[in-house]
């Protein structure tokens, strides 16, 4: 059983304010006065930009893994995409997700659900983990991440923080400009509108992308079936597969880590990776890491 060395009994407050005040503030969605269409909209193209783009290509087959090449600059647009999710810096997400692999369902695993359901889904990421954020942890998972001058950029001065908060505003800005000056329009219709992107584009689009890939790590070890006989409880969703573009196809990942694919049967729609295919052929992705490729030493098992 995993013990998660964890101290899940100190909170991490900043944490623990950023994810309830999002949530909080992503309720007055409810409210019909700041609903538009144009905000749900976005809200659902935003789950696939910034979600599947910025979390799922980025972050996660990129970043973690390496299971493709592209060009440094649109690696760091897919990186800025991923910070637009608050999933903490790219060198944070990597050291944890490759030390998740290393120690699934075991000690050391920073999200298992072995502990409570709670905890894979999100209680993991509101308390503080001295044994995963130091220094020594992200020079052993994350080396590759942090000695790049642009991803060390964004572990400075909360830049992470400050880009999604601007990325917010923007919503809001364009809004306002929107429905300010539509020949019918009005400051309060403005107001109306900017406020109806923001806290759809923005807020609810963030706590649904964060509840997306949170599920990925707690149903995903939890329910489900295995194609693969592997280290910890990683299963396949057919619901978290879907809903999050491929990612919830976990048990066929935790198999073969690495593999640009992870939809291994044919009904395992993987739309992240059929999004590959088509930035392949852009000239934007190459050299896919095909199934069955051996994963190097932070991602196996100690």
């Amino acid at each position: 059983m995993a013990t998660c060395r964890t101290n899940r009994h100190k909170l991490n407050w900043t944490a623990m304010a950023v994810v309830a005040g999002i949530h909080l503030a992503a309720f007055s969605a409810l409210t019909p006065w700041l609903f538009s269409w144009t905000g749900v909209v976005l809200a659902v193209l935003g789950c696939y930009v910034f979600g599947t783009l910025g979390i799922n290509l980025g972050f996660h087959r990129l970043l973690s893994h390496r299971s493709f090449k592209c060009p440094l600059w649109f690696e760091y647009i897919l990186a800025v995409l991923g910070v637009c999710c608050l999933q903490k810096t790219p060198g944070q997400f990597v050291a944890a997700h490759r030390a998740h692999h290393q120690h699934s369902d075991d000690d050391g695993d920073p999200h298992s659900p072995v502990v409570s359901f709670f905890w894979g889904h999100m209680g993991w990421a509101l308390v503080e983990n001295p044994q995963l954020d130091n220094v020594a942890t992200y020079d052993k998972y994350a080396r590759d991440i942090f000695r790049d001058p642009f991803y060390m950029r964004l572990e400075r001065n909360f830049l992470w923080l400050w880009l999604y908060g601007i990325h917010a505003a923007l919503y809001y800005l364009v809004g306002f400009a929107v429905g300010w000056l539509r020949p019918e329009g009005s400051w309060t219709a403005g107001l109306q509108f900017g406020l109806s992107l923001l806290v759809w584009g923005a807020l609810v689009r963030t706590v649904l992308v964060w509840h997306i890939t949170w599920s990925v790590n707690s149903i995903g070890h939890v329910w489900g079936y295995r194609n693969y006989e592997t280290r910890g409880n990683s299963r396949n969703s057919l619901l978290i597969g879907l809903i999050s573009n491929g990612d919830g196809w976990h048990n066929n990942h935790h198999a073969d880590q690495r593999a640009a694919a992870h939809g291994h049967k044919w009904w395992e729609l993987d739309v992240t990776y059929v999004t590959l295919l088509g930035l392949r052929l852009c000239r934007l992705a190459w050299d896919f890491v095909p199934i069955g490729t051996p994963a190097p030493p932070h991602e196996t098992a100690s």
